[in-house]
Formats: C-alpha cells, sequence, structure tokens
C-alpha cells in the first residue's frame, strides 16, 4: 500500500495577452490552482482553473482525508473527498478543488505503477481531434484575423470557435459581422463554430441562426443559458447546426438531466469542473447511455489521456486563455499542430511538469 504523505497546493494568476471577453463576462487575467500529492518520493500533479480560494479549501478542507489514504485506490478517495464537501455545497470552488485533486491522485497513480496515464487509461485513438477556440468579443477585426489565420493557415486547425452574443445579446449585428469576417478569414473548408455563452434568449437564438445559417456554423454552443434547458431544446430542434452545453457541470446528476432533456446534440464536460477523470469518465458514461458524443472544454493538455480514451469523444477545445498558460508554466505540453494532438506516452502520468521557474504563487495551502 503507497500511502499518500501530503497534500499541498498553489493559486497563480496570470494576465492575458490582451483583454478577453464573451458574451456574458470580461477579465483581464486567468487564475490556475494547482494540485499536488506525494507517495513514496513522487508526486502527482493535477489543476483547475477557478479561484484561488480553491487552492485554500484543498488544504483547509481536502487534504484533512486524502492524507494518509491508499494513493492507488482513488474511487475511495474521490468518495471520501464527495462526502467531505456534502456541506460546502458540490458545484464551484468546492468542486474544482477536487477536480484538481483527482487529477493530481490520477497522475500519482500512473507514476506510482511506471506508466502514463495514456497507459493506465488505455486509448480509444492515439490522437485527439481539436478546435481552435477564442475570437473573445473584445477583440477587434484584426485581432480576430490574425488568431483565426494563425490556426487554420499556419497551424492547419480544421475547426475554429469565436464567441458571439456580445453585451447579453444587445449586439447582434456586430455578432453576425463577426461570423461573417471569421467565414471569409477561415474559408470554405475549415469548419466554424460560435459560442453564445447563454447570452441569447432562445427564440433570439434561432433568430440569429437563420442569419447564420448562409456562414455554415456547425456548432452553437450555449445559445441560451445551460441552465435553461427547455430553451436549449427550443433552439436544438430549429437550427441546423449541433447544440452544445455542459461545461459547468459538476455531477453525474447535471449530465444526465441535460441528456434526458434532450438539449444538446453534443454533451460538454470540463475535468477541472467536474470531479477530475474519475468524474470525467461517469459524464462520457452518462452521454454514451443518451447516443451521444462528449467534447472536452478548455485545459487541453489536461484532458488529452482522458480524451484519448474516450470512445464516443469527439473533440478538445483548444482554448487560446489556457493552452498558453499551460504552455507557459508546465514542460510538455502538446502541439497542436494539423488539428490533433496526442497524449503523452514516453513519460510516467500526464507527462507535465510545473517548471521551477513558473510565475511565483500568490496564495498556497
Amino acid at each position: 500500500m503507497s500511502r499518500i504523505e501530503g497534500v499541498t497546493a498553489a493559486a497563480y494568476r496570470v494576465p492575458t495577452d490582451q483583454p478577453e471577453g464573451d458574451g456574458t463576462l470580461a477579465w483581464d487575467a486567468t487564475t490556475l490552482v494547482v494540485a499536488t500529492v506525494r507517495a513514496e518520493g513522487m508526486t502527482g500533479t493535477g489543476w483547475t482553473y477557478a479561484p484561488a480560494a480553491a487552492a485554500g479549501f484543498i488544504g483547509d478542507v481536502l487534504a484533512e482525508v486524502v492524507t494518509g489514504a491508499d494513493a492507488l485506490a482513488i474511487p475511495a478517495i474521490w468518495a471520501s473527498m464527495i462526502r467531505r464537501v456534502r456541506n460546502a455545497g458540490r458545484p464551484g470552488v468546492a468542486g474544482y478543488a477536487v477536480s484538481a485533486v483527482d487529477v493530481a491522485l490520477w497522475d500519482l497513480k500512473a507514476r506510482l505503477l511506471g506508466t502514463s496515464l495514456a497507459g493506465l487509461f488505455g486509448t480509444a485513438r492515439e490522437r485527439v481531434p481539436l478546435y481552435g477556440s477564442g475570437g473573445f468579443t473584445t477583440y477587434d477585426d484584426d485581432a480576430t484575423v490574425a488568431q483565426l489565420t494563425h490556426w487554420v493557415h499556419e497551424l492547419g486547425i480544421g475547426r475554429v470557435k469565436i464567441k458571439i452574443g456580445e453585451s447579453s445579446g444587445a449586439r447582434p449585428d456586430r455578432d453576425l459581422h463577426r461570423i461573417a469576417l471569421a467565414r471569409r478569414v477561415i474559408g470554405g473548408d475549415a469548419e466554424l463554430y460560435v459560442d453564445a455563452n447563454g447570452g441569447y434568449t432562445a427564440k433570439q437564438a434561432v433568430r440569429q441562426a437563420e442569419q447564420m445559417r448562409e456562414h455554415d456554423v456547425r456548432w452553437f454552443e450555449e445559445p441560451v443559458s445551460s441552465d435553461d434547458l427547455a430553451g436549449l431544446r427550443l433552439v436544438r430542434g430549429q437550427v441546423t447546426a449541433d447544440v452544445a452545453a455542459g461545461e459547468y457541470g459538476s455531477d453525474v446528476a447535471y449530465f444526465t438531466r441535460m441528456c434526458q432533456a434532450e438539449a444538446v446534440d453534443c454533451l460538454q464536460a470540463d475535468a477541472t469542473r467536474c470531479g477530475g477523470y474519475t468524474g470525467w469518465f461517469a459524464a462520457c458514461a452518462v452521454a454514451a447511455g443518451h447516443n451521444l458524443q462528449v467534447s472536452a472544454h478548455c485545459a487541453p493538455n489536461l484532458h488529452l489521456p482522458a480524451a484519448a480514451a474516450t470512445p464516443n469523444l469527439r473533440h478538445i477545445e483548444w482554448f487560446h486563455d489556457h493552452q498558453r498558460i499551460e504552455a507557459e508554466l508546465f514542460d510538455g505540453a502538446a502541439d497542436p499542430t494539423g488539428g490533433l494532438a496526442g497524449p503523452v506516452t514516453g513519460e510516467p502520468g500526464h507527462g507535465l511538469t510545473l517548471r521551477a521557474d513558473a510565475a511565483r504563487p500568490y496564495r498556497t495551502a
């Protein structure tokens, strides 16, 4: 038995390379919370994108139930963490903290067994499809053109997504202008996706979709709030683009409700929010039971080994903000050239190591 000797966490605030925003939110920095677990001289690393309070939650609440547990018995540890966060509320900071620790536990287990996470999970495919994601509403036309050109014409990524629903749906004309611009830049062969981040009402989303039809938009993410399952189903039934949602899901019940409501064509899940890799595979099983594919939301390098092991995977979101942070702070980040990326197979664990010269954390636990 390999006893876990300690659990620590740190938060890193990383400024954006330029202001970023979507239909309902704007930001100029992103916080990365990194969890580490130790056993037998080895360290497992996991992370989430969450408020710095998640680092404190790991140290104050989760470390007690994780320390001393058998490092190989992840289902038991995961269940103990879920019980411990009951009164804190599973969604939000507590769920993000659980997710980061769960990823760290799986990374540690693979390292203890001398294998990669891809080897531990097994693979359904060697390389995973991805799409370039960014196109923020805060970008001017020049910034949008530069980003799309880089993805499609320089890196050969054949799927890209931009943000729409600007100002909670108050600027539909600019949304349509940016969609038309994106199609002109990427050409007729690349797939164009849009994400309203819940900025529209249901009927407004349907009207916008009619206007988007000439630009062959294939993916319409969160046309309305992900909490509005009836609205999602209404939009899904009236548009040709695939409707997607689920990135805020924190547990199996959330994903089950969304699938049972027939609200989406593709279920999104985020391992940094839904309970780590343990929660990811549970969400994927729910989707498979409803004959749906899944798409990994953000945190692209973290998702790669789990995505490669998922038979009903559609793709990974190669989110500009997160891929930039992961490439800057970790060694071992993947290369998205060609629109495909593979998990690390020649190194133990997920293969990513937090750099010694990474930005100084501003909160530790």
